[in-house]
């Protein structure tokens, strides 16, 4: 008797529910007391759009649904008022006038409306989040994701996590960084190479081989409590193929689709080309990055409030201090300065850094904020990775010297900063994720790297350098993406080089990692390089002189790029001297008398602050 009861009470929940499920409700919470407090929700479940939903929460109503073309998706506009209380909300889903579910959507109490943005006083560390430390075995391998774990595969997943980047907190605070920039740690559920994370499947969910969102957001904490900022990786281009959505699209207009696969030209000078043919740029900005990578369609409008939504969620979630949004000039343009622009309406004081890879300055400098562009384009931007220097810098101190080459190249890209509505917040970098790594673009010439660490870190900008770095890794000439983001020595148990323990290191690469933290723990209070000007003079036999100055502090740098030890004539530079009689070696605390002139080493970057 009893077991028929219960089928009954089943079979009668089964016909008042008329099959129906919520599977999906993104986002599944919102924060009292946004300024964005009309939001989206994207509601997901078979047939979903049949039913109606209601709130009785007070300060909180449904504005109206809208249903698009695949009848499993709903959208539903709510309204937070400004009395809204934090707190559990049901809405439930009627269908012909009967409540069939109720689904949990959580109303939070915000910790700190505002958050701490990086800026020039900053020097951000780079992290490949698989590549770095394996804090937890247990998650190297998850049942239901499809790549496992595979050290020996250079492509392949190796282990790093959220665990072993918090364990790492402190070395990353020795070195002297302040801020960390994290390759993305989304849910990339690929078949293969999905440790790189720009293959997003879930816009939502750490992938649980890094950890999970909760350990996100400690380390987020943890970081803040040790004086470092976190800048999250975002990608609003394009998801990763396996993403959940794309077994069965809200609309056909959800992603940009082609008869057949078409990819994009990958040229970014048609954004601003004035003769650009329309097909051309309906390629770039629609065409797919390759294959596994499908083109988001941002003049979708539930797709762009879909994609703003989620930055904020994750800059609030997280309390960032800033976003570095990749392959930023291939979406559509007006939907990126939307974009960008409700990001800082929501919070002004954070820093977005756009990447638009291109070695000219004119093409990069048209994203950034108060830029005035020829074709009215507007962008709401406040930095971009600075590709331009990073190219002339690396060849500027490679390329043998003469009148029209060497370190004549680098004075005449930062010559073109007037093209920049602000150069000051560029990011300088010698590499990162996607280029072969420094110490061998300068060919393994330590002196060189010195050179361009101490230029990343004394010139105009926000200093980023990859992990790494700091011992003088390499990888081969030629781009090899899985070689570039090598496991860090010390990170795996086991390892017979161990950085944290300064096990097997030599003494070039003890040598360097002191160079860089003795240098970037200067700069934290080296306030002419965090709000100063700069004032550069034409490089003469071989040597750069530029200044960073402010009321309180005025610095001279000096790259010497001879074999041999050079005398500088300072007479050139005597517009700059102001009673100043002495100069201090910032890293060797070596003196100088500033009379008519002093020697600088061979092949030698020099730090001096100018003193009276």
């Amino acid at each position: 008797m009893k077991n028929i009861l219960i089928l009954l009470l089943f079979c009668l929940f089964t016909s008042l529910s008329f099959g129906q499920n919520v599977e999906r409700i993104e986002p599944a919470n919102w924060w009292v007391g946004m300024k964005h407090n009309k939001i989206q929700l994207l509601v997901y479940g078979e047939n979903v759009s049949e039913l109606k939903p209601q709130i009785n929460y007070l300060n909180v109503s449904v504005r109206n649904t809208t249903q698009v073309e695949n009848p499993n998706y709903l959208f539903i506009n709510l309204t937070i008022g400004e009395r809204a209380k934090a707190g559990e909300i049901d809405i439930d889903f009627y269908k012909n006038g009967k409540k069939v579910l109720s689904k949990p959507f959580s109303l939070l109490k915000r910790e700190n409306a505002e958050v701490d943005g990086f800026n020039a006083s900053d020097a951000i560390y780079l992290i490949t989040p698989d590549r770095f430390v394996n804090g937890n075995k247990k998650n190297d391998s998850i049942d239901d994701l499809k790549e496992k774990v595979n050290r020996a595969n250079k492509g392949g997943r190796h282990g790093g996590d959220i665990a072993g980047m918090r364990q790492s907190l402190d070395y990353i605070k020795d070195l002297g960084f302040t801020a960390i920039w994290l390759n993305p740690l989304l849910e990339n559920d690929m078949e293969e190479y999905s440790y790189h994370g720009y293959s997003t499947t879930d816009f939502y969910k750490v992938d649980e081989r890094f950890g999970s969102n909760e350990e996100y957001q400690a380390l987020a904490r943890e970081g803040r409590t040790k004086g470092i900022k976190l800048i999250m990786d975002m990608i609003v281009n394009h998801c990763g193929s396996n993403h959940w959505w794309m077994n069965d699209l809200p609309s056909s207009d959800w992603i940009n689709q082609w008869e057949e696969y078409t990819e994009t030209n990958h040229r970014k000078s048609i954004t601003q080309d004035p003769y650009a043919s329309e097909s051309d740029t309906k390629v770039f900005t629609d065409g797919w990055f390759v294959r596994t990578m499908p083109d988001l369609n941002q003049r979708n409008e539930f797709m762009a409030t879909y994609l703003i939504q989620n930055s904020i969620w994750w800059v609030e979630y997280l309390k960032l201090s800033g976003i570095r949004m990749d392959t930023y000039p291939y979406p559509d343009q007006d939907f990126m300065s939307d974009w960008t622009q409700a990001m800082m309406y929501e919070y002004p004081t954070l820093n977005i850094v756009g990447e638009e890879w291109s070695d000219n300055p004119a093409i990069v400098s048209y994203w950034q904020k108060g830029k005035v562009n020829s074709n009215g384009y507007s962008s709401e931007l406040k930095s971009l990775m600075d590709f331009p220097g990073q190219v002339a810098m690396t060849k500027a101190l490679t390329e043998e010297e003469s009148w029209g080459g060497g370190l004549i190249d680098f004075y005449k890209i930062i010559a073109q900063d007037f093209l920049y509505a602000d150069p000051m917040n560029l990011v300088t970098f010698p590499d990162n994720h996607d280029m072969t790594r420094f110490f061998t673009q300068v060919n393994e010439d330590f002196a060189a790297w010195k050179q361009g660490v101490a230029i990343t870190a004394t010139m105009r900008g926000i200093p980023q350098m990859y992990y790494g770095t700091e011992i003088l890794m390499t990888s081969p000439k030629d781009r090899d993406d899985g070689l570039i983001r090598s496991d860090f020595p010390g990170g795996w148990k086991g390892d017979e080089i161990n950085v944290f323990e300064g096990k097997g290191l030599t003494d070039r690469q003890k040598e360097a990692t002191a160079y860089i933290k003795n240098l970037l723990k200067w700069r934290q209070t080296a306030t002419a390089l965090h709000t100063g000007k700069l004032k550069h003079f034409v490089p003469k036999n071989g040597i750069y002189v530029y200044f960073r100055y402010d009321d309180n502090q005025k610095i001279m740098v000096v790259i010497n790029k001879n074999e041999a030890a050079s005398q500088l004539d300072l007479t050139r530079f005597s517009e700059m001297f102001e009673g100043e009689r002495k100069g201090r070696n910032v890293l060797t605390e070596k003196e100088f008398l500033l009379t008519s002139e002093i020697e600088v080493e061979a092949n030698s970057a020099t730090i001096l602050e100018l003193k009276k």
